[in-house]
């Protein structure tokens, strides 16, 4: 039995939650692109690596640093793979809002700037993508 207009629910909510995601993802790449021009760097350190459950090979990174002002923040960011527990980082962060612009992005690492670019770009192309079947079965084709 089908259900009469589901195939444009499902196409309508994938398009939807890729294009958050890619929203979500361009906001983070223009935070840390401008607290790379912008922010204050220190040194900092990985303090701890979570790996996804159900058998995933994807990994948390969390990082710890301390503000100009004494004030110690712990938090995630997208890093390299081969980033431990341990491992020195250079932090840079916006001194009016540490926890959420905090990034180990910095001259000596892309990654998380490289990782935001594709992680936008591929969730908006999923998007585009869902979209446009969703306005083929809409208008015919």
């Amino acid at each position: 039995m089908e259900v009469p207009g589901a195939g444009y629910v499902v196409l309508t909510l994938l398009a939807a939650f890729f294009g958050a995601l890619s929203l979500k993802y361009a906001r983070r790449l223009l935070t840390v692109a401008r607290v790379l021009r912008h922010g204050v760097r220190t040194d900092g350190e990985c303090v701890r690596v979570e790996w996804e459950p159900h058998e995933s090979d994807a990994k948390r990174h969390f990082f710890t640093f301390v503000t100009a002002d004494g004030t110690r923040i712990e938090f995630e960011d997208l890093a390299a793979w081969s980033t431990a527990k341990g491992t020195p980082v250079t932090v840079t962060y916006d001194p009016r809002d540490p926890q959420g612009t905090a990034t180990v992005a910095s001259r000596d690492s892309w990654s998380p700037i490289l990782q935001s670019l594709a992680l936008t770009a591929g969730c908006g192309m999923a998007a585009l993508g869902f979209t446009t079947l969703l306005l083929h079965e809409v208008f015919g084709g």
